[in-house]
């Protein structure tokens, strides 16, 4: 269905149809366990879902958009990087990758880049700003599709940000072949005992063997498909409008 926008499944015959990229969307996630029952590569999956379904949308209104592969390294806390499989990423190394990205991209005569973030600790403001000065062709934006709509509205658990209801819902919802909801542990974690850094007078990485013993951080076992469509029915008009505003539109 997405070939004309995925790389990782399109062909050059599909590709040379198109008359010309507006713009190019790179999902960008982790490899980091998630509860017992999601997959180590949820954040990178559901941000490619998401980059999938609104380049569609966004072709239906005339804009083609490339999406790019997913990019599955993230940064890691302390504690989850001794865990098997997880991969902790640097900033230089995602850096050095998201220029390789952009250089490809202006060589090709794409100048518009959003980068859809399915992973909270992936911080690019820093990164978008020097690219953007080395080049003010280059226009780059960045998103956290699970971040800009509330979650009051469509879930029961509010207090979760790791493979909690919102997300296991979500996942539920274009991947339920790959969650195994009967093995979905409670995800009790365990708060700072510094009252500031729970409300955030200051921020420092949590330590993940501290703080939750089954990796999650969050109840996932009330999340349903249907929860993860009716909040993705909320998300994707909202980024889809963004995508072609985006690209048809000067910044200013």
């Amino acid at each position: 269905m997405f070939s004309n926008f995925d790389i990782t499944t399109a062909k050059w015959g599909d590709v040379r149809a198109m008359s010309s990229y507006d713009m190019a969307i790179l999902p960008w996630g982790a490899t980091e366990p998630h509860n017992w029952h999601l997959p180590y590569c949820t954040d990178m999956l559901t941000a490619q879902a998401v980059a999938f379904e609104v380049a569609q949308k966004a072709h239906e209104r005339g804009v083609n958009a490339m999406v790019l592969p997913g990019i599955p390294l993230g940064s890691q806390n302390p504690g989850q990087i001794q865990l098997p499989y997880c991969i902790h990423t640097s900033a230089s190394t995602q850096f050095a990758i998201l220029k390789d990205v952009v250089n490809s991209l202006k060589h090709q005569g794409i100048h518009k880049l959003l980068i859809m973030s399915g992973h909270g600790g992936n911080l690019f403001k820093a990164m978008i700003r020097d690219l953007m000065i080395e080049d003010p062709s280059m226009v780059i934006a960045h998103n956290e599709w699970f971040a800009f709509v509330p979650r009051k509205d469509y879930f029961e658990e509010l207090d979760d940000d790791h493979a909690g209801e919102q997300e296991t819902s979500v996942m539920l919802h274009y991947y339920p072949q790959l969650v195994k909801m009967e093995m979905a542990q409670d995800g009790h974690y365990s708060k700072f005992a510094i009252d500031g850094l729970n409300h955030k007078v200051a921020w420092l990485p949590r330590d993940w063997s501290k703080v939750t013993e089954s990796t999650g951080v969050g109840d996932p076992r009330k999340a349903t498909a249907e929860k993860g469509r009716k909040y993705m029915e909320a998300v994707i008009p909202k980024m889809v409008d963004f995508v072609v505003d985006f690209a048809t539109k000067s910044i200013y």
